[in-house]
């Protein structure tokens, strides 16, 4: 989709940086003597859903905080997902819709995303539970209208912009951009849940056939016998909104892995062989392996899942590493089955840098450790250093335009103390004074960015918050 770039303080900011719905709620506020930080949230009756559980983490959180603005940022970008883009509905069964902010579509991947940082207070919260379980249903849903799409719409009647696009489009479906790490993203959010809460009536007829259509669609991908089924046009003045070849994207030699015509970021892959979504199918095949076997015993379809992991990951082991002149063996992005290999990464989740965090990948692992310093060096293309911040950012945005995202994940993953207090700092600085945190912002001008409501980033640096806590690492946040 096109992105607007927006900048604080110019003549040109665009209306849509004020039309944000967390409009100020008077009465909770900060000071550090030189600012006053007031509460970025809707009101709480135009909250879209409450939690108890999670204001009370808010709460004990901030308690725990000496940073004001980080305070601030944190209660502001926790509960955003909650507060601005959740519809959810009890009856007649649990129904969740989650917008990813200023789209008005749910995505497969951003709606996993958005709502995981809750997910550990399930069991806490009886309504938030059945929230997270309307989502895995309305997931499960869309993925039998197409497991192709990538983005669908509330209502089947709703219409967006994509609907010329030359592909299979269907009612419901907002964007049918095949990306491997859309049906990962059901399944990981469906295994946590049954594992945090034991619920397993999302494991139903629906959940088996969707379990079928996700190994039928992984299995055409592979491209053993053709260029599979899926095709996609767009008639546009991005290159990466579009494949080559008639649709089908630069051409592969099966090998064993999966093609992925577009990346987690929703550009065009250059080699369809995207290597950190077969990471995360191989770690997503292995979790639905289990549920099938715990759950509905049905060893055929596990055997299937089975077969299809342990193949993918052979792949991996033979063809995914490169061996780089200056860092040794490294992960490669992308390869073709052709000996071609790119080497560089995204911001996007999965990533090369995320493998950790999102796949059955250690931090110490060797290979991941000489990628992290590929990544994280300006040989990666599309590392960038300025000003405010260093970071990864990708081709959907383009030079120069750091994700916050990637700096997340670089903490995420990281186990030095200095480097995570740095990548908050860098988070701290760099929200142009919004408390929120934006898809991407100028490595030198974080004033300028792109989208002021984007709801899985605000999650995810909640996330990140919570988690240095947890590791008992609260002393670096105050150090801040």
């Amino acid at each position: 989709m096109k992105r607007q770039l927006f900048t604080i303080g110019s003549l040109w900011v665009s209306s849509l940086l004020f039309a944000h719905p967390c409009s100020l709620e008077q009465g909770v506020q900060w000071t550090d003597n030189t600012k006053v930080y007031v509460s970025h949230r809707p009101s709480a009756e135009k909250r879209l859903f409450r939690s108890e559980v999670v204001e009370r983490v808010i709460k004990e959180t901030v308690q725990q905080l000496k940073n004001e603005k980080l305070k601030w940022m944190f209660t502001n970008c926790f509960p955003n997902t909650l507060d601005t883009t959740v519809y959810y509905e009890s009856e007649p069964k649990d129904d969740t819709f989650v917008v990813t902010g200023d789209i008005p579509a749910m995505w497969l991947r951003d709606s996993s995303a958005q709502v995981w940082p809750y997910l550990m207070y399930a069991n806490e919260d009886e309504q938030l539970k059945k929230m997270i379980r309307g989502v895995i249903l309305r997931q499960l849903k869309s993925i039998l209208l197409d497991p192709y799409a990538n983005a669908f719409y509330r209502r089947p009647f709703d219409k967006g912009e994509w609907q010329s696009d030359k592909t299979q489009m269907k009612e419901g479906i907002h964007e049918r951009k095949w990306e491997i790490d859309s049906l990962c993203y059901v399944i990981r959010l469906a295994y946590h849940y049954w594992k945090v809460t034991g619920d397993d009536s999302i494991f139903g007829t629906e959940w088996l056939k969707a379990a079928e259509s996700i190994l039928t669609v992984f299995k055409d991908q592979q491209r053993k016998e053709n260029r599979g089924s899926y095709s996609f046009l767009r008639v546009t003045d991005r290159q990466y909104d579009t494949l080559s070849n008639d649709g089908y994207g630069n051409p592969v030699r099966a090998n064993g892995l999966i093609a992925s015509a577009f990346r987690p970021s929703d550009d065009a892959t250059v080699y369809p062989f995207l290597i950190p979504s077969n990471f995360f199918a191989v770690t997503s095949l292995q979790q639905m392996e289990e549920i099938l076997l715990a759950v509905n015993k049905n060893e055929k379809i596990a055997q299937e899942c089975r077969a299809l992991h342990t193949e993918v990951e052979k792949a991996l082991k033979k063809y995914a590493i490169y061996k780089h002149p200056k860092y040794g063996k490294i992960y490669a992005f992308e390869i073709d089955g052709y000996n071609n290999q790119l080497c560089m990464d995204d911001a996007n989740i999965p990533s090369l840098l995320a493998l950790p965090y999102i796949c059955n990948i250690k931090s110490s692992d060797k290979i991941y450790q000489n990628t992290r310093k590929f990544l994280l060096s300006l040989d990666n293309p599309y590392f960038f250093k300025g000003k405010y911040a260093e970071g990864i950012g990708g081709p959907h945005i383009g030079m120069d335009m750091v994700w916050p995202m990637s700096i997340i994940i670089r903490a995420m993953t990281s186990e030095n103390d200095e480097e995570i207090k740095s990548c908050v700092s860098m988070l701290l600085t760099t929200d142009a004074d919004t408390g929120f945190m934006h898809e991407s912002f100028h490595k030198d001008q974080p004033e300028i960015f792109t989208r002021s409501w984007f709801a899985w980033q605000n999650s995810l640096f909640g996330e990140l918050i919570l988690k240095i806590i947890k590791d008992g690492k609260l002393h670096l946040l105050n150090e801040l």
